[in-house]
């Protein structure tokens, strides 16, 4: 994330957390208040100035690897295409104490919201694995519900990690490229709970972007968050095609395992699916 040595500021990481929420509700995949954002800071940065009210909080799970460290996360019911226009009314700062069980939460006195996203649990799991295990000091999460991929994640036949990406990643030769891993596939468990949490950690071990069945995805990015949303968008317009075909009754051929693993060798790309 840090760039010739220099990291954003928070106008900026606020700024792109704007034009995130906007493209994912420009997509159709965050209706009202569904979705959420978060992104984990590892360095030092200045909150004072945009988010001075402070009060301690317990968090949903511990995060001992965020310690002395800032997460960025919307709130619970804020539009996530209201991001972009006041940024301080939706968004919030937790910092991490010592030992990851307690944090401070900075919030404007322009807040919006009671708590944080009801989902801030699975965010925080995410984060705390991916920091432990490979010490990153930057990741953005984004949940969001894009129509076409959720549909198909009701029909039984496509619930499953294998069943999904051989039907979504054959509509287009960027996909391999953009999603090497897939998009991982979760059954359905109860939004907020523990048993998501942990499929959700697991399942962004092994993918960049999972698939909540029933619900939505999670997809995470170490570059930017728009790169996060850049996956929702390469996921979702394959299933889009997908959906296409299905009503026009199954027509189209779609790019063949040759070509798509032509493609994949000519960028020189690592995937399961190739």
């Amino acid at each position: 994330m840090s760039q010739n040595g220099q990291y954003p500021t928070l106008d900026e990481l606020l700024a792109s957390m704007g034009v995130a929420g906007h493209r994912i509700c420009e997509i159709d995949a965050s209706e009202a208040g569904a979705g959420n954002i978060s992104l984990f800071l590892g360095w030092e940065i200045d909150l004072d100035a945009r988010f001075p009210v402070t009060e301690e909080i317990v968090l949903p799970v511990p995060a001992p690897a965020l310690a002395g460290h800032t997460v960025l996360s919307t709130g619970s019911g804020r539009r996530l295409r209201q991001i972009k226009d006041d940024p301080e009314a939706a968004v919030g700062a937790v910092q991490v104490h010592a030992g990851g069980e307690k944090a401070t939460l900075r919030t404007s006195p322009r807040r919006q919201f009671e708590r944080l996203t009801s989902e801030f649990n699975s965010h925080l799991a995410v984060h705390q694995d991916q920091v432990d295990r490979r010490g990153i000091d930057f990741q953005a999460l984004v949940h969001a519900q894009p129509p076409h991929l959720t549909y198909l994640s009701h029909i039984p036949a496509y619930r499953t990690t294998a069943a999904m990406n051989e039907r979504i990643l054959r509509w287009e030769p960027e996909s391999i490229v953009s999603l090497p891993q897939g998009v991982g596939v979760l059954e359905f468990m109860i939004p907020g709970s523990d048993e998501l949490q942990a499929a959700n950690v697991a399942g962004l071990r092994e993918h960049e972007i999972v698939l909540w069945s029933k619900h939505g995805t999670m997809s995470r990015s170490d570059l930017s968050v728009t790169r996060a949303v850049d996956r929702v968008e390469y996921a979702e317009t394959g299933a889009k095609y997908e959906y296409m075909d299905l009503v026009a009754g199954g027509r189209a051929q779609g790019l063949t395992r040759e070509e798509i693993t032509a493609v994949a060798r000519e960028f020189d790309v690592d995937s399961p699916w190739a």
